[in-house]
């Protein structure tokens, strides 16, 4: 593709556009969980049901979702700069609208449209980079930028709990709007224009038909859990994600630029690497939404104490994704995603064994574990993708394994939901997210458990059946994979 950027000068970029994009960033990555620790409260105050909870953190997933490959096109043909600019400001308006929220339907609203500017910056942010930067400065920027997502998800739940505590839980979404600011100011100063001509009208009809049937699925899951399968509140949403999906795969079909070529799926490694991508966010992050309720309406933890309990799993993630790098350089992607996965389910094997007088402690092991595959599965999962298709198709391979993990995720706070506000663990009482204690908490978490450890166990069994071996091996224009044995189709 033919990129077109405006002059700049001779010498090389200096590292305010690295900061203005890794604030970007960090900010839609930390939000994704950041909330998780404040449920309890939010809802509280709020008098959220179990269901409002649930679509506090789905909403945000799933505009991210849903938008995420069409803002990527409109940044290609509109700028990169100028959709990075407006995103951040739709983030930051979302942000003060959420810390502002009087009631918890303006609150699920504006987590709509904070998801909305976060699937722009998410699509936006690493391809500013790679054409800021070139070389093996480039090669810097994107570690610098690996470190920093790993980072915001290993803050998360810390921060978040330092807010709502000492603060308010309103605080973790106003400290967006500073962060915004100066990601705003030093886009403006240092960040130059990027795009790239040529390529057609973004696929509105397919962004319309997938997020229509995005949502309608979790709708409908999320109200199974409140209403029961047979409620025509359970019933007509599920048949108009169906109607949906059926209208996305006929406009996929028949689109000459299609926001995902299907052909892509004929791929068997790339099919792999997408449900792999799709399955590891509910194996590994969704059931950490009903840890922290466990961990502060059954064991009456503090927000700071329920951010500290979730910790080791991001901290473990962190550490093992720049060890990975540093001591297993050529570890295939199968290798690392399959066997990321399989650990993901033996730490929720761990976590799920729970007994009546468990303390917050007992999580432990089994989140180092999670974390460790995490670790190892995630920074395989975009490049492996991008290895596996035609290069002219790298950039929507990327872009739909982040659809799928965020999708992946929304539909797994939706179902895991299911079974623990099927144990009597949920209310909507007014009260919030529910207060079940006793025998009835613990098992309705190891229920959990257990679905989030098969689900990865599943995961894990089928990358290793379906994705070619890969070799990781540096190239001067970043990492690439290249396969073993022959050419990706």
């Amino acid at each position: 593709m033919t990129q077109v950027r405006t002059p700049e000068t001779a010498t090389a970029p200096g590292w305010r556009p690295l900061v203005a994009a890794c604030l970007g960033a960090f900010m839609l990555l930390v939000d994704v969980t950041i909330v998780m620790v404040a449920l309890p409260q939010i809802s509280a105050d709020l008098g959220m049901s179990f269901s409002d909870t649930q679509w506090l953190l789905d909403g945000y997933a799933l505009a991210l979702a849903a938008l995420l490959l069409a803002a990527g096109s409109v940044a290609d043909h509109a700028g990169r700069r100028r959709v990075y600019l407006v995103a951040l400001a739709v983030f930051a308006l979302a942000s003060l609208a959420c810390g502002i929220a009087p009631g918890g339907g303006l609150l699920l609203a504006a987590r709509v449209v904070q998801g909305a500017g976060g699937a722009a910056m998410m699509a936006t942010t690493l391809a500013l980079i790679s054409a800021t930067y070139q070389g093996r400065r480039r090669g810097i920027a994107f570690g610098v930028w690996g470190g920093v997502n790993g980072a915001a998800a290993a803050l998360a739940p810390v921060l978040g709990g330092l807010l709502t505590e000492h603060l308010h839980w309103r605080a973790i979404f106003l400290v967006n709007l500073p962060i915004s600011l100066v990601a705003a100011w030093l886009t403006l100063r240092s960040v130059q224009e990027s795009r790239r001509p040529g390529e057609g009208r973004p696929d509105w009809a397919g962004m319309v038909t997938f997020t229509v049937a995005a949502g309608a699925l979790t709708y409908g899951l999320i109200e199974a859990g409140q209403h029961g399968w047979a409620a025509a509140r359970t019933l007509v949403p599920l048949a108009a994600a169906a109607v949906a999906l059926a209208a996305f795969l006929a406009v996929e079909l028949r689109s000459r630029r299609p926001m995902l070529d299907l052909r892509l799926l004929r791929n068997r490694s790339f099919s792999g690497i997408l449900a792999g991508a799709g399955l590891l966010m509910p194996a590994a992050f969704a059931c950490l939404a009903f840890t922290s309720l466990w961990l502060q309406q059954v064991l009456g933890l503090g927000p700071v104490m329920a951010g500290v309990a979730l910790s080791p799993m991001a901290v473990t993630s962190l550490v093992v994704s720049v060890a990975a790098a540093r001591l297993l350089p050529r570890l295939s992607a199968r290798a690392a995603l399959g066997g990321g996965l399989l650990l993901i389910a033996a730490g929720a094997f761990l976590q799920g064994r729970l007994g009546p007088d468990a303390a917050w402690t007992a999580l432990a092991p089994g989140l180092v574990v999670t974390g460790a595959g995490v670790g190892l599965a995630v920074p395989s999962l975009s490049s492996a993708a991008m290895a596996a298709v035609p290069p002219h198709r790298a950039g929507m391979a990327a872009g739909a394994v982040n659809t799928v993990r965020q999708l992946g995720y929304a539909l797994g706070i939706a179902v895991l939901g299911l079974l623990y506000h099927g144990a009597g663990t949920g209310t909507d009482t007014g009260t919030g997210t529910g207060t079940g204690t006793g025998k009835a908490a613990y098992a309705a978490l190891n229920d959990v458990y257990l679905a989030s450890a098969l689900t990865g166990l599943a995961a894990g069994l089928l990358v290793l059946a379906t994705v070619r071996g890969t070799a990781l091996k540096e190239t001067g224009r970043g990492t690439a994979l290249k396969e073993t044995g022959r050419e990706p189709r």
